[in-house]
């Protein structure tokens, strides 16, 4: 097996549509993206026999409490091994050779650490390999771990019979609502106007927000292919509701999401998920994922976690049907004594915000 620089963005794209399990963060566009906001990134893939059978982003991002090299939502492996062996044996000699390059890259680099976000199901299976590679979890994750994704193929019809009795019955109310409308404004006025209902969201639901700058550069990368687009629910002409929704190989993605509660009792949001969905249909997609959801078990939030920040927005998108889908925790390997400085920071950060 070899590793080779991938330049070229249908070589890319292409491996990446025979590939199952993925998310846009392993995408040329969000590779793009964070070139954009001024990160350092590699596009890698290991090749057997002269087949692609691996690629991984990588992405160097530089903080004051230390550096480290990350990789999202990735190294995407193809389905099949070509050699013969066993899934789990595949899966950690493909990984093992990954450690290798990334451990080289983060030395070049003079990184702290290396995080890897695997895009493989949390199982016992899975966790035993990176514990093999010497890898240990992270204080904290950067992308979902835990995701809600719905089956979209089904007709408008059968998709709302899925749903909740409960969210079908306030997707139609809204739709007879001559208040309520949903706008799409797909350039950057848009993306600022999101924003600014964006920013107020931040506070009841314990996160972080990204900066204006931010979602502009991430919307103009994916915007230039049509993967992209801005929804604004309006009531009585007010945008009280909003969402950044990314189209990519087949499945829509609701990667920010923002809401007013100034009329709690008008259900503006979601009449604009519903017209997400249908506008992934519409663009051929399959899958839609709600992105992250806080812990759930058999469609309700366990008792420990009625308190998660996340709760009454996991309700909301859990009620539109479909299946949890959990990947393995996020997996730090430790390059100096910087790095325990920074797992303490987010140790105390992730406990303020009752995650």
């Amino acid at each position: 097996m070899e590793i080779k620089e991938i330049k070229d963005k249908k070589n890319w794209e292409e491996f990446l549509e025979k590939c199952q399990e993925k998310t846009f963060l392993q995408s040329f566009n969000w590779g793009e993206f964070n070139k954009a906001i001024g990160n350092k990134i590699w596009r890698l893939g290991i090749f057997e026999i002269g087949n692609l059978i691996s690629a991984a982003l990588i992405i160097k991002i530089s903080a004051k409490r230390g550096t480290f090299l990350f990789v999202p939502h990735g190294p995407i492996i193809i389905s099949q091994p070509l050699s013969g062996e066993r899934d789990s044996e595949f899966k950690f000699h493909i990984l093992e050779f990954w450690i290798e390059e990334l451990k080289k890259i983060a030395r070049e680099e003079k990184c702290d650490f290396i995080r890897v976000a695997p895009i493989l199901e949390r199982n016992e299976e899975n966790e035993k390999i990176f514990k093999k590679l010497k890898f240990r979890e992270a204080p904290i994750h950067i992308h979902p771990e835990l995701t809600w994704e719905l089956n979209i193929t089904p007709s408008e019809n059968d998709l709302l019979m899925g749903m909740r009795k409960t969210t079908r019955y306030l997707i139609r109310q809204a739709q007879k609502n001559p208040g309520i409308e949903i706008e799409e404004k797909n350039d950057l006025e848009g993306v600022e106007e999101f924003n600014q209902l964006y920013q107020l969201t931040k506070e009841r639901h314990g996160f972080v927000p990204f900066s204006l700058e931010y979602l502009q550069k991430e919307f103009l990368s994916f915007f230039k292919d049509g993967q992209i687009s801005v929804l604004l629910g309006k009531y009585q002409g007010e945008t009280v509701s909003g969402g950044i929704f990314v189209f990519w190989q087949k499945i829509g993605f609701y990667h920010h999401g923002a809401s007013s509660q100034k009329y709690p009792k008008v259900p503006v949001s979601y009449l604009l998920l519903w017209e997400a969905i249908k506008k992934a249909k519409e663009k051929g997609c399959q899958k839609f994922n709600f992105w992250g959801i806080a812990p759930i078990e058999n469609f309700k939030l366990k008792i420990e976690n009625l308190k998660h920040p996340w709760a009454g927005l996991t309700l909301f998108k859990i009620g539109f049907g479909g299946n949890k889908k959990e990947y393995l925790k996020t997996q730090d390997f430790p390059f100096s004594l910087k790095y325990w400085l920074n797992f303490i920071v987010e140790k105390i950060r992730k406990k303020k915000r009752g995650l």
